[in-house]
């Protein structure tokens, strides 16, 4: 059965527009079809409790355990126990933004010395393979 991301209490998201675009926040209570009332905890993710669209959220497939509109102490107890955050950066997803991330800072240079690299690495594979064959 495959698994399904629901808008639930404790959904952890994923902000993808607006000024805090890229953090996590955790789903703490729906205020209707259109919204929901998110929150970080901030310590952790720098995200304040707020409501928002669900137009500006990705589902991710972590949940933690919460309570309708809890406080800040629980969601960073929860956040916590649930670790949260390791499960987050050890994802496929989280790993490829960090990435994205990362070759976009990256200058001209840097960009000629990877493609330089991808040659070097393609070259050894075509000459390993030639050997085998």
């Amino acid at each position: 059965m495959p698994f399904h991301r629901y808008v639930e209490l404790g959904r952890v998201v994923l902000i993808n527009y607006g000024p805090e675009a890229g953090k996590l926040a955790t789903i703490i209570d729906i205020v209707d079809q259109n919204k929901c009332l998110i929150d970080g905890p901030e310590s952790i993710t720098g995200v304040t409790r707020q409501v928002i669209s669900y137009k500006r959220l990705a589902l991710t497939d972590l949940k933690v355990d919460i309570q309708r509109n809890a406080r800040q102490k629980s969601l960073l107890k929860a956040w916590t126990e649930a670790d949260t955050m390791n499960k987050w950066e050890s994802s496929s997803w989280a790993k490829k933004l960090t990435a994205r991330k990362t070759r976009a800072g990256l200058s001209d240079f840097d960009r000629f010395k990877v493609m330089v690299a991808k040659k070097q690495k393609t070259a050894i594979i075509a000459k390993k393979m030639a050997e085998l064959a």
